[in-house]
């Protein structure tokens, strides 16, 4: 009894003369729309198909240096039907391209815009025409296992929030295989990471970054991991770090006084907590003081432990004296 109620509620509903209306013009808005749009497909049209190319029949030897797929754009013309058929359907299926064919000697294959037409023609109907198919020629690259592998260094700006630094790096993997000409390996010593732009942060950044290649260049992997791991900026002092002589002759030592000195320096507060002062050396070169003798000499800091910014020694020059070795 409810079920027959609902029914006949709804059909008042419906066909209620100010609904029979609204229906009626809502049927011929719809076989408006659907003429509009036949008419409209029936026209001839023009649109960029992105049609993807793969490289087939490659020896065992041989290493493609270029990606192992590739993309063309066709321009072509048809009905709006068909062009629909290429957009919203199956669309063309991927072309192939036979190394043998394409392939010289010069580690260098080339497929001219002709030869790409006779390629993707067959995938299209015979009423679409080809109007224009971009690039001009399709150029692959590859070699016969020439390799080599080379250090990761990041690019771009990657700057923490202020009162932190970046104390460590570190990559995952550290270095990558290149495969490329021997003439381009040789010029390869690392490979970059594209431009990277982080900044503002606080804790340890970890990011996936996809490294730069060039033609006829191939990086396995060709995305790495890279952890930039901060810490809090702090100034810092180490005391009695010594003066050492460099150069000396034989039979013969320097004194300074005093014969050490202090060196102040920035870094993050873990770095400093690890600091010692067999970490610094400071020096004065026996070959300077030598051409020009005077009371004093100068002194130099040499060596500083990595993390460690703006070192400078708390004196340039010290009192220093030659002793003859017993």
């Amino acid at each position: 009894m409810a079920i027959g109620n609902i029914f006949r509620t709804v059909s008042n509903f419906l066909f209620s003369k100010a609904n029979r209306e609204f229906l009626v013009f809502v049927f011929f808005f719809v076989v408006a729309g659907i003429f509009w749009l036949f008419m409209t497909l029936n026209e001839t049209y023009e649109q960029e198909l992105r049609v993807s190319v793969k490289y087939t029949n490659v020896p065992k030897l041989a290493v493609l240096t270029s990606p192992e797929t590739d993309t063309i754009k066709v321009v072509v013309s048809d009905k709006g039907f068909m062009l629909a058929s290429y957009l919203f359907g199956k669309g063309i299926d991927n072309i192939e391209v036979s190394f043998g064919t394409y392939a010289n000697s010069s580690g260098k294959g080339s497929v001219s815009a002709s030869d790409l037409i006779k390629l993707v023609a067959p995938h299209l109907a015979s009423s679409t025409k080809i109007v224009s198919i971009k690039p001009d020629r399709l150029n692959f690259y590859y070699n016969y296992g020439e390799k080599k592998r080379v250090p990761v260094n990041y690019r771009g700006n990657v700057m923490p929030e202020d009162l932190y630094y970046i104390s460590n790096i570190q990559y995952q993997p550290d270095s990558v295989t290149v495969y490329a000409s021997k003439k381009m390996l040789d010029s390869i010593d690392v490979v970059y990471t594209e431009m990277l732009n982080y900044t503002d942060f606080r804790d340890t950044l970890t990011v996936s970054a996809r490294l730069q290649s060039a033609d006829g260049v191939k990086v396995v992997p060709n995305e790495v991991g890279i952890r930039f791991v901060t810490d809090v900026l702090t100034e810092g002092n180490i005391a009695d770090v010594p003066v050492v002589g460099i150069n000396m002759p034989k039979g013969k030592v320097l004194r300074t006084f005093p014969a050490k000195v202090s060196v102040r320096f920035v870094t993050g507060m873990k770095t400093y907590s690890m600091l010692r002062a067999t970490d610094f050396l400071v020096v004065a070169d026996y070959k300077e003081f030598e051409k020009d003798p005077s009371p004093k000499c100068n002194i130099y800091l040499q060596r500083v432990p990595e993390g460690i910014t703006r070192a400078t020694l708390d004196l340039k020059q010290v009192d220093y004296l030659i002793e003859e070795k017993n």
